[in-house]
């Protein structure tokens, strides 16, 4: 498929790999409605895909828990439309724990990267990070066979290309940074105009060659619709502290001319740390909206005005793992 224009590329650290800086999330192709408070049928998440496939982003991210298994079946289905995935496009996805029985072994690594291999069509995954470790302890998932040593064993076998890490609460993650087994990481939620708490993993990790891939630049929709239209955030309903910052960000955008969401956006792609900014996809159209908002100026006045503004440092979601 012809591409419509181009984005720049980057090195996805040390892969070897060349990337946008925008990549396409795809949770919400997975119809979780439960998460998002809103669903998305088949066909418009396969028209979703289709739509990604043919734009200047090359880079798509899924996971294997996106409705257990929904999100990659439907990326799948295009794929296999499609003869294979697109020349130089880079397919990332996460193995998961069993969302039934919380199971978090190596075989069960084992079983996610395989019906991962099946739903999306392919016979190697070109990156697989590790998804959401805090549903168990650093001991498990670092013990002799268990989870990591899965994904390098598929690694060495070369069935997986690259490794990476995925997850939330930040000192849990730059454990796993710490082990230098990964070669990317993913935070969401925790590096926002609204909250920094990522800052020291986004650090350590850049520092040690990994990628940096942030997610969720939006808060979970609230700096892309507004504070009024969404009033969620981290897939929680919004407190009054985070309304009430957002609608003064939300006052300085308007001031200047320029949508909330484009100013959330390119205070990920203005980091020189991060390599790519995952962005979620609900509707064909939100493609071209993206990459609209990439290519719109953000005047240097909005900068100077919400630097001193207040932002959180402690993680969004902390009091779910205690």
């Amino acid at each position: 498929m012809e591409k419509q224009q181009t984005l720049p590329l980057r090195p996805l650290g040390s892969t070897g790999l060349q990337v946008t800086p925008i990549c396409v999330g795809c949770a919400e192709l997975g119809n979780m409605p439960e998460t998002f408070a809103y669903s998305v049928e088949e066909e418009i998440a396969l028209q979703t895909i289709r739509e990604a496939f043919k734009s200047p982003i090359n880079f798509m991210d899924t996971a294997a828990a996106y409705g257990d298994g929904e999100s990659e079946r439907r990326i799948g289905i295009v794929i296999r439309e499609m003869g294979g995935l697109p020349p130089n496009y880079v397919l990332a996805t996460k193995a998961d724990r069993n969302l039934q029985t919380g199971d978090f072994s190596g075989e069960q690594i084992k079983r996610s990267i395989e019906r991962s291999l099946n739903l999306l069509g392919l016979d190697k995954l070109q990156l697989v990070y590790l998804h959401d470790p805090e549903h168990s302890t650093f001991e498990y998932i670092t013990s002799k066979g268990g989870a990591i040593d899965t994904l390098v064993a598929y690694k060495d076998q070369g069935v997986i290309e690259h490794i990476g890490i995925a997850g939330g609460p930040i000192d849990m993650m730059i454990r796993y940074v710490e082990l230098d087994v990964f070669e990317a990481v993913i935070t969401h939620n925790r590096y926002t105009l609204i909250n920094r708490s990522a800052e020291p993993l986004i650090d350590l990790a850049h520092k040690k060659g990994l990628a940096v891939v942030n997610a969720a630049p939006y808060g979970s929709g609230i700096l892309a619709k507004g504070p009024d239209a969404y009033p969620r955030y981290a897939y929680q309903e919004a407190p009054d502290k985070i309304l009430n910052r957002v609608r003064v960000i939300d006052e300085v955008c308007k001031r200047y001319g320029v949508p909330i969401a484009a100013v959330a956006l390119h205070f990920s792609l203005r980091d020189p740390r991060i390599t790519s900014t995952i962005v979620g996809m609900s509707k064909p159209e939100r493609i071209r909206q993206t990459i609209d908002l990439v290519n719109t100026h953000i005047p240097a006045g909005v900068w100077e005005e919400l630097e001193p503004l207040d932002y959180d440092t402690e993680d969004p979601e902390a009091n779910r793992w205690k």
